[in-house]
C-alpha cells in the first residue's frame, strides 16, 4: 500500500463518524456470545439469577433507553453542525468530525443495543444473567459518556474554545514541519536552484485529477531522491489547489529515472477536496480569521469574540515568527548536506498578512479591535526574529492609516490609536 493510500485511509478513519460505532456494534454481538458461553461453562451465583420475565423487562427497557439516548446524541450533533457552520466556519467541521468523545458515545450505545438485542433470543428456559448485567453496565457507561459529550459540546460552542483548538492544531503542524526541514542556506540554495532551472527536468509529475495538496511524504521523497541521486523541486505548496494535468513537482537527475518512478512518486503525494492543517499551518490561520470575520459581520456585531480570537492568533503568530526559515521555501538535505528537495512555503510576510489584513479591514469601525490589533503587533515586534520585524512595522503603518481613515478627527481617534491587550478597559502597563 502506498503512502498516499495510507494517508487517505487515516484521514477517512479520523473523519468518519460510523467506523468506530460499527466496531462497537460488532463488539456488542461478540460480548453477548461470549457472556452466554462463559455462563454455560462456569455458571452464575443463584443470588444474582433473574427470572425470565424480569430479564425480558430489563433488556427491553435497556433497548428503549439506548435508542432514545442514541437519538438525542444525533440530534445534539446535528444542532452543533448547524450552529458551527453559521457561527464559526464551515472549515472547522473537519475538526468536529474527528471528535473522539462523539465516536465513543455512539460506539458504546450501539454496543449496548446489539448486546441487548442478541440476548433477547436466549431468554427462554434459561436467562443470560451475565449478559444482562453487562448490558446494564454498558448502558451506564453510555450515560456517563453522554454527559461527558454534552459537557464537551457545550464548551466547544464558544468561539474562543474553537479558536484555541484550531490554533493548537496549527502550531503543531508548524513545529512538525520545522523539525524535519534543513536549515536554509540562502544564497547557496539560490545558486543551486538557478543551475537546476537552466536544465530541463528529467521528470515532471502531473496530477490525474483535480484537488488540493493535503500532504506529501517528505521523508519518503528524500529517500527516493538519495537513492536516485536526484533533486526534487516542487511547483506547488501544500494547500494549493491543482487542476487535472497540472505539474506538481519536477525531478532533476542523471540518468533520468525509470518510468516506474512516476508511479512511485505519485504514491507519496495526497490530494483531496479541501485543505488540511496537517502540513499546512496557514490553513489554521485561515480558520481563525474566518471566525473573527463572522463575529465582525453586521449581522453578528460581536467584536469581543474577534478580540478573543486575536489572543490565540497572536500566540500562533509568535510561534511562527520565532521559527527560522520563513523565507518562502522548505529545504531538505541529506546527511552530506546535498540538496535533495525544495518545496514552496509561506513567508513570514504571508502569515502576517493572512492573520491581520482582513480582521483590520472588517474591524476598522471597532475601537477594541483596533486597539487589540495594535497590542498584538507590538507584542510580535518584540518577540519575532530580527529579520521579521520590518514586516511588523509595515503592518503597524497600515493599522495607523486604517485608524486615521476610520476615526479621523472624531473624539475616539486618540483612544483607537492606543494599544490594549483586552481591547477596551485593560490595565495600563507599569512604567
Amino acid at each position: 500500500m502506498t503512502w498516499r493510500r495510507r494517508f487517505r485511509l487515516r484521514q477517512r478513519l479520523k473523519s468518519s463518524i460510523w467506523v468506530i460505532p460499527v466496531a462497537g456494534a460488532v463488539l456488542g454481538l461478540l460480548l453477548s456470545l461470549a457472556s452466554v458461553a462463559i455462563e454455560d461453562a462456569v455458571g452464575f451465583p443463584d443470588a444474582l439469577d433473574y427470572s425470565s420475565s424480569s430479564g425480558l423487562s430489563i433488556l427491553t427497557t435497556i433497548i428503549g433507553a439506548t435508542v432514545g439516548l442514541f437519538g438525542f446524541v444525533v440530534t445534539v450533533s446535528v444542532l452543533v453542525v448547524q450552529m458551527s457552520t453559521g457561527t464559526f466556519s464551515a472549515r472547522y467541521m473537519r475538526l468536529w468530525y474527528r471528535d473522539r468523545t462523539l465516536k465513543a458515545v455512539l460506539a458504546v450505545l450501539l454496543c449496548t443495543l446489539t448486546l441487548s438485542f442478541t440476548l433477547l433470543r436466549h431468554i427462554g428456559e434459561s436467562v443470560p444473567n451475565l449478559g444482562i448485567m453487562l448490558a446494564g453496565f454498558s448502558l451506564g457507561l453510555g450515560l456517563v459518556l453522554f454527559l461527558v459529550f454534552l459537557d464537551r459540546v457545550m464548551h466547544r460552542l464558544r468561539p474562543v474554545a474553537v479558536a484555541a483548538l484550531v490554533a493548537r492544531a496549527g502550531r503543531k503542524s508548524l513545529r512538525d514541519a520545522a523539525a524535519f526541514v534543513s536549515p536554509p542556506r540562502g544564497e547557496e540554495t539560490d545558486r543551486e536552484l538557478a543551475a537546476l532551472h537552466d536544465r530541463s527536468p528529467s521528470l515532471t509529475l502531473r496530477t490525474r485529477r483535480p484537488g488540493a495538496i493535503q500532504a506529501f511524504d517528505g521523508r519518503g521523497l528524500v529517500r527516493w531522491a538519495i537513492r536516485h541521486d536526484a533533486v526534487i523541486v516542487w511547483r506547488r505548496a501544500a494547500g494549493d489547489f491543482v487542476s487535472e494535468g497540472s505539474g506538481v513537482l519536477d525531478v532533476y537527475c542523471d540518468p533520468p529515472p525509470p518510468r516506474i518512478a512516476e508511479h512511485r512518486l505519485r504514491g507519496m503525494v495526497a490530494l483531496g477536496t479541501e485543505r488540511t492543517i496537517e502540513q499546512d499551518p496557514a490553513f489554521a490561520l485561515r480558520i481563525l480569521v474566518d471566525i473573527a470575520e463572522r463575529a465582525l459581520s453586521p449581522a453578528v456585531n460581536d467584536p469581543t469574540t474577534a478580540v478573543q480570537v486575536l489572543d490565540h492568533l497572536e500566540d500562533t503568530l509568535v510561534v511562527i515568527g520565532t521559527t527560522p526559515g520563513g523565507i518562502g521555501r522548505w529545504e531538505y538535505r541529506d546527511d552530506e548536506g546535498r540538496l535533495r528537495m525544495v518545496a514552496p512555503a509561506h513567508r513570514w510576510d504571508d502569515f502576517l498578512t493572512l492573520g491581520v489584513t482582513e480582521i483590520r479591514q472588517y474591524g476598522r469601525g471597532s475601537i477594541q479591535v483596533m486597539r487589540r490589533l495594535r497590542a498584538m503587533l507590538d507584542a510580535l515586534r518584540e518577540s519575532v526574529l530580527p529579520e521579521y520585524v520590518a514586516s511588523v512595522d509595515v503592518e503597524l503603518g497600515r493599522l495607523d492609516e486604517t485608524v486615521e481613515s476610520a476615526f479621523g478627527e472624531t473624539p475616539d481617534a486618540a483612544e483607537a490609536r492606543r494599544a490594549d491587550r483586552q481591547g477596551i478597559g485593560g490595565p495600563s502597563a507599569l512604567a
